[in-house]
């Protein structure tokens, strides 16, 4: 029976079992992947948009050799973090249920355990569920919803959809290595919202013409070698070998229905306290980027990691 089940190993549920830990209380994280896993699974040479300071968690300096950090950076300190504290982390075990009863909570996982606590934090993200175009293609093997790495691609006629930072930051790595890259987005400008750093570089780019991009333009089908654009009235074709949807996430709200919690209609978010993060299952706290619903850009690491430190500050409070 512990004090406190955290599900979803993020820096946001870290930082949870961190002051849960600090606060001595008994904690465990259940995770269905690796430690911070859509860190892991970012593209592998992304540089964050913040500095260290605005990433750490649990009192822990993140010191960096330049101003920002990087993906490897930012995989190593999380799991320095939890090598600190002896978090108390179960692997590849993903939550299948969460049942409230008199003593607090019984947790059950894929692989056959269950779990007992007082106090359940969700704090499993969106990385997990990308947008969709919704459009005949796209189930197709060569479209992709992430990025990785550009060495599959050279020589490839690529299409990139979308318009924010992941989108152009995929656009600039294929071509540098040696793909044929056609950048779409149905915005007439790119987002304001791309790096400050990386902005002039895609459109010197553009205007170049060594990135090809459409504006004011949808998919309307993909094909197997080739897509189908929207261009204001009129349909074009063009030559494509490998398509990737780079169009942001959406949050999965299905489990926490599940587990008992209200979800707003309007924005997908959990019902719960503003200060305490609490939902409408006593005990059931939500924490880091599912507590925004599909307004995941107002929550993101920087502030995410604070939430475990007024989570953990209500549960003292009501029961300590």
């Amino acid at each position: 029976m512990y004090d406190l089940i955290v599900v979803g190993a993020g820096p946001s549920g870290l930082s949870c079992a961190i002051e849960a830990k600090k606060a001595g209380l008994s904690v465990v994280i259940l995770e269905k992947g690796s430690l911070v896993d859509y860190i892991r699974r970012f593209p592998s040479g992304v540089v964050w948009f913040s500095t260290p300071e605005l990433l750490e968690i649990g009192g822990i300096p993140f010191i960096t050799s330049a101003l920002r950090p990087t993906r490897v950076d930012a995989l190593k300190y999380y799991q320095r973090g939890c090598q600190h504290y002896k978090l108390e982390v179960h692997y590849f075990d993903s939550v299948e249920d969460i049942l409230s009863n008199d003593s607090g909570f019984t947790v059950s996982t894929q692989n056959g355990k269950t779990y007992g606590s007082r106090h359940v934090v969700v704090a499993t993200g969106y990385f997990d569920h990308p947008n969709k175009l919704g459009i005949p293609g796209e189930g197709l093997s060569k479209v992709m919803h992430y990025y990785d790495e550009p060495f599959k691609y050279f020589d490839c006629d690529v299409a990139v959809v979308g318009g924010r930072n992941s989108a152009v930051e995929a656009s600039l790595d294929l071509f540098r290595h040696g793909a044929r890259v056609t950048l779409i987005h149905r915005g007439g400008t790119l987002s304001d919202g791309v790096k400050y750093w990386i902005l002039p570089d895609i459109e010197n780019r553009i205007k170049a013409a060594e990135i090809r991009a459409f504006f004011n333009t949808t998919v309307r089908e993909i094909q197997e070698s080739s897509i189908l654009l929207n261009i204001e009235a009129s349909v074009k074709e063009i030559r494509n070998d490998f398509t990737f949807v780079l169009i942001g996430f959406r949050p999965d709200t299905t489990h926490l229905q599940r587990f008992g919690v209200e979800i707003d209609p309007e924005t997908l978010a959990p019902v719960h306290d503003a200060k305490t993060y609490e939902t409408n299952v006593r005990g059931l706290f939500v924490a880091g980027s599912i507590v925004a619903g599909k307004n995941n850009n107002k929550v993101f690491v920087e502030n995410g990691r604070l939430h475990g430190g007024a989570i953990v500050a209500s549960i003292m409070s009501q029961n300590y």
